[in-house]
């Protein structure tokens, strides 16, 4: 089958385009998909670059998990496809189904991991023809949207959905969320106004409008001083996807009680805290990247009822990846970059 191998970490030309590569084997509890579509990442990019390690040997820990990276790896967890393959133990009535991966996995190889794996970086994902995966991640999606639109969800938006979650966003709640106008923060404004909370949207000022369309109330610049513009204790939530030098003031706006969620660090990960803040107001933190149990289902839901919108910024054939992702780095778009895998997208 064709496909990209990620041969090592380091520059783009660690991805090479392979037209011989093995169509993997399917075990007991696992499904064969073709793959029409699959999106692009930060996870991608930073599993490629070894952003995730803090050794000096970014091959000890420069995974998603913090476990060693195997090469070379097929890349890709934003997956939609068609099984056209299944397990002995799986029901063969599946064979047709159009489905979307979830990226965070409990199964793979047959076994329950201990820890959750990520689709496309612990193990193979789908940036290939075809891709397996345990049935139990393979979900049907009954949908008049396109394959390239299904890719565009189910990273970014189960991400979102995981940190609204976490952070119990509800009706009536006032939340913050930087990186407005990426993959995972464009989700966060739909889905936070899906629960019925107030959405104020941290991004660029060219990008402003676009992200007011989607649903944000008010948005606010990158570079301002979020405590002077908001004032001190103005936010119930406050979903971060930077971090960053203004770290610190995502803490001030919030309200006693409040809560902090983050799924990125796109800004810098070293950040500055004053323990008085977190414990004078009883704030609560959030590292959000395990999926909880029920949020992948939640979001088929709001997938097939219409809630969210698909928000696709440019599509590449997958023998462009090192173009697509080059694109996905400068960040100059809004929403997804999807590649195009196999017919039909």
């Amino acid at each position: 089958m064709h496909g990209v191998w990620l041969t090592g970490h380091g520059d783009l030309d660690k991805l090479e385009v392979h037209h011989d590569i093995p169509v993997p084997a399917v075990r007991r509890r696992e499904v064969l998909i073709r793959v029409a579509a699959a999106g692009v990442n930060n996870t991608d990019v930073n599993t490629r670059t070894a952003w995730y390690s803090k050794q000096d040997s970014a091959s000890e820990d420069a995974s998603w998990s913090g476990a060693p990276i195997r090469f070379p790896r097929i890349q890709g967890a934003d997956v939609c496809g068609r099984i056209v393959a299944v397990g002995a133990d799986i029901d063969a009535e599946r064979i047709g189904e159009r489905v979307l991966v979830e990226p965070c996995i409990r199964e793979a190889g047959g076994e329950e991991l201990e820890r959750p794996w990520y689709f496309g970086s612990e193990c193979d994902g789908g940036f290939a023809e075809y891709t397996v995966v345990a049935a139990r991640h393979a979900y049907l999606v009954e949908s008049e949207l396109s394959d390239v639109e299904l890719a565009s969800f189910p990273c970014s938006y189960s991400t979102a959905e995981n940190l609204l979650t976490r952070t119990t966003v509800g009706p009536g709640d006032t939340v913050l969320v930087t990186g407005a106008s990426g993959g995972v923060g464009s989700a966060v404004i739909q889905l936070a106004k899906a629960r019925r909370a107030t959405v104020l949207a941290v991004t660029s000022a060219n990008k402003s409008a676009d992200v007011i369309g989607l649903g944000a109330e008010r948005t606010l610049p990158r570079d301002a001083h979020l405590d002077e513009l908001l004032g001190h204790n103005s936010v119930d939530v406050v979903i971060d996807l930077v971090a960053g030098k203004q770290w610190s003031e995502l803490l001030n706006i919030l309200r006693p009680g409040g809560r902090y969620g983050v799924a990125g660090a796109i800004g810098g990960p070293l950040v500055e805290l004053d323990v008085r803040t977190l414990y004078l107001k009883d704030l609560s933190l959030f590292g959000c990247t395990v999926l909880e149990p029920d949020v992948f289902s939640n979001l088929l839901r709001h997938i097939e009822h219409a809630d969210v919108s698909p928000l696709v910024a440019k599509t590449y054939p997958l023998e462009r990846i090192a173009e697509a992702q080059t694109a996905f780095i400068a960040k100059k778009h809004i929403g997804k970059i999807v590649l195009i895998v196999g017919s039909g997208s």
